[in-house]
């Protein structure tokens, strides 16, 4: 009758034994990046990125002089307004800090960057094309989107054929395959895993609260059947 409370006090135990992030922001979900050649156009290798919170946008606002120095408090919390992502996606310094974080090579010679649709920027995303000198079957793509606040950011990022990678401050660029890649396993039928989304990347994020609810969660349920048998 013990092994149910015991299980429970080593999930919790498990839960208080995790360090505290430093910063919350960089803590939360990873953004997402997924690659691809467009078809049509062997030369144009397609970029779509995520962010992962919508506060972080609001964090970026900030940072390039979009929005309020005010919006982010003395703790560290953010006053995120649902304006704030079509602001930012209508910029042209929002649009540059892309380009300027993301890049596309071809050995040695870049490619050259465009936004093409920033519409929906929270929910959606931003595309963007970068056109290669010629047809490309690999490149190597950077991703510093938003390491340049803080480093801790992360990027999960999915290619064709199921490649995946981790962006962050200690790797910023991945060499992708882009033509000739094994056919990716779907998650859902007749659709590709979206990118962060149930993609098979190697980084996994536990939440210490989620693990104390479902503690909590499990004892009180052990509890009401307790008294149920006893009664």
């Amino acid at each position: 009758m013990t092994v149910l409370p015991l299980a429970v006090l080593a999930v919790t135990a498990s839960v208080t034994a995790l360090p505290a992030p430093a910063v919350a922001h960089p803590s939360g979900d990873p953004q997402t990046v997924s690659i691809a050649r467009d078809e049509q156009r062997p030369e144009v290798v397609r970029v779509r990125w995520r962010v992962g919170g919508p506060d972080d946008l609001t964090l970026l606002g900030v940072s390039l002089g979009l929005l309020p120095t005010d919006r982010v408090l003395l703790d560290g919390a953010v006053d995120y307004r649902s304006t704030d992502p079509a602001l930012i996606a209508s910029s042209e310094r929002f649009s540059a800090y892309l380009l300027r974080q993301i890049t596309v090579a071809d050995g040695a010679r870049s490619c050259l960057g465009a936004v093409t649709e920033s519409k929906a920027l929270a929910r959606a995303g931003v595309t963007l094309d970068y056109t290669c000198p010629e047809p490309v079957d690999t490149v190597t793509v950077a991703v510093r989107m938003l390491t340049d606040l803080n480093p801790a950011y992360r990027a999960t990022a999915t290619g064709p054929g199921g490649q995946h990678a981790v962006y962050g401050s200690d790797e910023e660029s991945h060499d992708w395959t882009l033509a000739g890649a094994p056919a990716a396993s779907s998650t859902e039928p007749g659709g590709a895993a979206e990118p962060g989304r149930g993609a098979p990347v190697p980084v996994v994020v536990l939440s210490g609260g989620a693990l104390l609810v479902a503690a909590v969660a499990l004892l009180v349920w052990w509890r009401r059947r307790r008294r149920r048998v006893v009664a």
